[in-house]
């Protein structure tokens, strides 16, 4: 790839998305866009390049960000996040929110959404407890393709192998032919919505419990800051908020602070810190 092609894919992409690349990224966008050239009848890369150059084709810039920006995901990716929301956070939350018995959770970069699905899961595990709350689990992506498939709850078997517990698997999943459909039961307490974290967060509203796992490694130090502080102001005041095992919040802003001991945990003050430790 030309280093000016290179150059101008990395700012068309950082523009529409907030991904960061490096030219030793030059691999990932050779693979994943190449597909794409070849599925829109073009040569390769350069010819690619020259299209988005010379053309208003906003559905193309559309397929370009979305290629680049869809990640993979699985059911209880990593454990601890979900270990933490089901033995600190719920306890907490049905404590605090005793009275009006309503809690929301936000999914951003959800993907395919196997991240809000396996909470839904945790809280339908201990459903006499939560059968009568306002539950609004909200899941968010760039990509309208795989919000689609998240609608869908319908995956492979491989897809399925990936973290799911086989008891989970036989109590919410029904096979038909090669595919795994998620019972409509899980499927209806999640709600998927488009939206760029580069966006305003205007009209979301305050979260409880916020995911924003595994997206921000892509984003430069000015874009973390600004995403995760805008994030912070959605974020209740006895809330959550989890961030994949390689990120952190540390160095880049103080509106938000780790609980010890609880990886990939953050908060907003040393109140809510202790309400979680106390578990």
């Amino acid at each position: 790839m030309r280093s000016e092609d290179f150059e101008y894919l990395a700012d068309l992409l950082k523009r529409r998305s907030g991904l960061t690349l490096t030219p030793d990224k030059i691999y990932l966008l050779e693979s994943r866009l190449t597909p794409l050239a070849r599925k829109r009848g073009l040569e390769g890369l350069d010819q690619l390049v020259q299209k988005l150059r010379t053309s208003r084709d906003e559905g193309l810039l559309v397929d370009v960000t979305e290629a680049m920006t869809t990640n993979e995901s699985f059911f209880f990716r990593d454990n601890t996040p979900f270990d933490l929301f089901r033995d600190k956070v719920l306890p907490v939350m049905e404590k605090n929110r005793a009275t009006q018995r309503r809690m929301r959770i936000w999914c951003a970069a959800a993907s395919t959404g196997q991240e809000p699905y396996s909470l839904a899961i945790i809280l339908r595990e201990a459903w006499v407890k939560w059968k009568n709350w306002s539950l609004d689990i909200v899941g968010t992506d760039l990509s309208q393709d795989v919000l689609e498939k998240a609608k869908a709850g319908a995956y492979t078997q491989f897809e399925v192998q990936r973290g799911l517990p086989i008891q989970m698997l036989i109590k919410y999943f029904q096979q038909e032919g090669d595919t795994w459909q998620l019972s409509r039961d899980i499927r209806s307490m999640v709600q998927y919505r488009p939206f760029n974290l580069l966006s305003p967060f205007t009209g979301l509203g305050t979260f409880d419990v916020i995911y924003c796992r595994n997206v921000l490694i892509y984003f430069d130090q000015p874009t973390k800051k600004d995403v995760l502080e805008r994030m912070t102001r959605c974020l209740a005041d006895d809330g959550a908020l989890f961030l994949g095992a390689a990120e952190t919040v540390l160095g880049i802003t103080d509106t938000l602070r780790p609980v010890k001991g609880y990886r990939g945990m953050y908060v907003k003050n040393d109140a809510a810190a202790e309400a979680f430790l106390s578990q």
